[in-house]
């Protein structure tokens, strides 16, 4: 059974940072892409980021440069690293691997971006 859990959410400030990390397992983690996605309030689930296992990276515009997406293939963490945050990067943000065609998400974790 593939679990996947999200931490490092939580309130900051226009400007500030905040670390996201996801915990797979019941997975060989080192051989599926890992995304994070995101959902506001009222909107559709968007993709934010992507850690490929084979090494390359992907981002939405509205995100580069001021996100980093990063694995670590022996503890079997994705990390979401968020600087420069905005309000409108307020939302619920999830990991989510796909084993053989299929989607795993975990429950997600509430990023807030408010003064």
């Amino acid at each position: 059974q593939v679990h996947l859990v999200e931490t490092g959410g939580g309130l900051v400030q226009p400007g500030g940072s905040l670390r996201l990390s996801c915990k797979a397992s019941g997975i060989n983690f080192r051989l599926h892409d890992v995304n994070w996605y995101r959902q506001a309030p009222g909107k559709e689930r968007e993709l934010v980021a992507s850690t490929k296992s084979g090494g390359g990276t992907d981002y939405a515009d509205p995100v580069k440069g001021r996100f980093t997406i990063s694995r670590d293939n022996v503890y079997r963490i994705a990390y979401l690293e968020m600087n420069n945050l905005k309000p409108e990067d307020t939302a619920v943000y999830y990991c989510n691997v796909k084993r053989q065609g299929v989607p795993f998400w975990g429950r997600g974790t509430q990023v807030t971006v408010s003064s």
